[in-house]
């Protein structure tokens, strides 16, 4: 599930002289506050502890930067979720650590901080065509995870059968993403932990 990247930083032969993906981290931490457009260089160079000189030699601009800090995040938070559900026998169980993986980050500063693709699918129609897309695919993908998730579960018993696969996981990806806008404004783990379970009764 992670990104392709069109103008990759990790070209052969170019000298390092920091830990490009402890940079990458602080520059994802740089978008999901502040947004694609709102982080300016100056700004993702003071959160990466930076100089003007050292950013451009590993990312040419800005977008090669953001490309680059949305692939390391889908594939950090990829792994988080893949994690979560290791082990787990039903496709209901793994739907529900998908719900709890939300919500686990989307609330008190974690939910402030925000989700960089969501924040992104907000600031959907002012990115350029190919950053959309790519932003639409992680989409894309976070659903056909969940529509995975719904056919192993009516195959295993744990999912009403009648259920249109395609549907519910339109509706429970509408909540996993409003859980990460609401978790903006500050919300505690309790009040979003609460949604779990009528979350999953789109499954009865």
């Amino acid at each position: 599930m992670s990104i392709s990247l069109t103008d990759s930083p990790r070209q052969a032969g170019r000298p390092r002289e920091f830990d490009l993906d402890a940079a990458l981290d602080k520059a994802i931490l740089a978008f999901r506050e502040r947004g694609y457009h709102a982080a300016s260089i100056a700004d993702l160079g003071k959160a990466m502890e930076l100089t003007a000189g050292s950013l451009y030699k590993a990312f040419k601009d800005k977008r090669t930067l953001y490309v680059a800090a949305l692939e390391r995040y889908t594939s950090l938070r990829n792994a988080g979720l893949r994690a979560r559900m290791e082990g787990l026998p039903t496709g209901r169980e793994r739907l529900r650590a998908v719900l709890d993986f939300y919500v686990d980050s989307a609330h008190d500063l974690e939910g402030r901080r925000g989700c960089l693709v969501v924040g992104s699918a907000v600031e959907l129609v002012t990115l350029d065509d190919d950053l959309a897309e790519l932003v639409a695919q992680a989409l894309r993908r976070n659903e056909a995870l969940l529509i995975e998730l719904i056919r192993r579960g009516q195959t295993d018993g744990s999912v009403n059968p009648y259920l249109d696969p395609s549907e519910a996981a339109r509706t429970l990806l509408c909540v996993l993403l409003g859980m990460r806008v609401i978790g903006k404004t500050g919300r505690r783990h309790g009040d979003m932990a609460a949604i779990v379970d009528l979350a999953l009764k789109v499954l009865d």
